[in-house]
């Protein structure tokens, strides 16, 4: 006899339910704030999502609802500042930090996203190699990755 029971209707709605990782920067950072760096998980689903460009850099911060809100840059106009993905994904970050009118934002179930590094204003730690080149590689970008996993840059001098 199995103990398999039906799933009362609040357990269907719990295992429903995702939520980012503990790692995740939680609320809209400041300039110089952290913020996560995300690459499109098994789950992603690129027609409700296409403005979000293969080989895009992705940052952004969990929200108290569980989900992601999301910046992007793909590139879309081939800019050559823009080629490497480190690039894309500091674009990214200074509209975010800037709050800055942009198109190129989301908000996503944080299923469909995997956190694969940080970014504060001084560079970007990848905490996951291996899902960045695999985002990359399926992207066609390879050649766009990053030669480390921790890149620095220096600070703007306004």
């Amino acid at each position: 006899m199995s103990d398999d029971k039906p799933l009362t209707a609040e357990e269907k709605i719990l295992a429903q339910l995702s939520t980012y990782s503990k790692e995740t920067p939680i609320g809209h950072p400041d300039i110089d704030g952290r913020a996560g760096i995300f690459v499109p998980s098994p789950e992603f689903n690129f027609a409700a999502n296409a403005t979000i460009r293969m080989g895009s850099g992705i940052v952004g911060f969990g929200n108290p609802d569980g989900t992601l809100t999301i910046y992007f840059e793909g590139n879309r106009f081939d800019d050559s500042s823009l080629h490497k993905w480190e690039n894309k994904v500091r674009k990214s970050y200074d509209r975010m930090v800037m709050r800055a009118p942009t198109v190129s934002k989301g908000k996503l179930d944080a299923k469909q996203l995997e956190l694969v590094g940080l970014i504060e204003g001084n560079g970007i730690t990848i905490k996951h190699p291996e899902k960045l080149v695999h985002w990359l590689t399926v992207s066609n970008a390879l050649d766009t990755a990053p030669a480390s996993d921790h890149i620095t840059w220096k600070k703007d001098k306004f």
